[in-house]
């Protein structure tokens, strides 16, 4: 069966109307989740440098990692109608190191194809998609198995896919307003500072400096992680939750997915991989 055209200002309106249906309030689940990553990340900043800082920021990455497959269950209950409490938001711990392992092959296989380009690069990001919301549908399978159905599955969805981020841009660059300032600023510092010897004036690169300094490491950690919450608490459960109706559409379309019927041939044979057609 090919791709369905999916329409996607429908299904945001749907998804609305869903939310808003909700036992527990997606904003309020969404700020726990942001609270608690930023949480993390201000123990982050006041670790410092070295092999403890090292440890404690690869830690905290994982721990993310597995939050946010909470987050994805949440929204699937959520889609489906289901209560779904707080505590949901740690449901991914009973199938962590799955979460971690696909999160790290998933980013590796990305990784390769970027050094062919970066356009094979953005392609593979799209092909894996799915690949968390068949494994959080289904933590039995294993991580080749959710990532070679999310490759099927995203069959003729990938435009659709990039169209739907491209919808939700604004938002994204809304909630990174502060990251954006203070990265342009350090740079822009760092930059000066290495071209000073060739003669541009250090009172540009001071300039800069000062406004990197208006808050210490931990400071624009919080700045920037509590602007993101407010922003993200009004678009993340929305956006979260559209993109599983994409999941839905190619999971029907492809015959592929966790409680999908195998797709069958014209004489009623079923896929030989037991996962959904040929």
């Amino acid at each position: 069966m090919t791709a369905q055209l999916i329409d996607r200002r429908a299904l945001k309106a749907e998804t609305r109307e869903t939310l808003a249906e909700a036992q527990v309030s997606p904003k309020a689940f969404t700020a726990l989740y942001l609270a608690l990553v930023l949480a993390m990340n201000l123990v982050d900043s006041f670790t410092g440098i070295g092999m403890l800082a090292t440890f404690v920021s690869i830690l905290i990455t994982l721990l993310a990692l597995v939050l946010e497959a909470g987050f994805v269950l949440y929204c699937m209950a959520v889609r489906q109608g289901e209560r779904a409490e707080f505590l949901a938001l740690f449901d991914g711990f009973s199938f962590a190191g799955k979460v971690i392992g696909l999160s790290i092959v998933k980013y590796f296989f990305i990784f390769l194809w970027s050094l062919l380009f970066t356009i094979p690069g953005i392609i593979a990001a799209y092909r894996y998609r799915f690949a968390l919301y068949n494994l959080c549908e289904n933590p039995e399978i294993s991580i080749m198995e959710a990532l070679d159905m999310s490759k099927r599955q995203t069959l003729g969805y990938k435009g659709q896919l990039f169209m739907l981020d491209l919808s939700y841009l604004g938002w994204a660059l809304l909630a990174g307003v502060p990251s954006l300032i203070y990265s342009f600023a350090f740079y822009q510092q760092l930059f000066l500072q290495m071209a000073a010897p060739y003669g541009v004036a250090m009172q540009d690169a001071a300039l800069w400096a000062a406004v990197t300094g208006l808050l210490p490491a931990w400071g624009w950690t919080l700045a920037m992680g509590l602007w993101q919450m407010a922003v993200a608490v009004f678009y993340l459960p929305n956006y979260q939750c559209v993109e599983l109706g994409y999941f839905e559409t190619a999971k029907s379309t492809s015959g592929i997915g966790y409680g999908t019927p195998p797709r069958q041939d014209s004489w009623g044979r079923g896929g030989p991989d037991n996962l959904g057609g040929f």
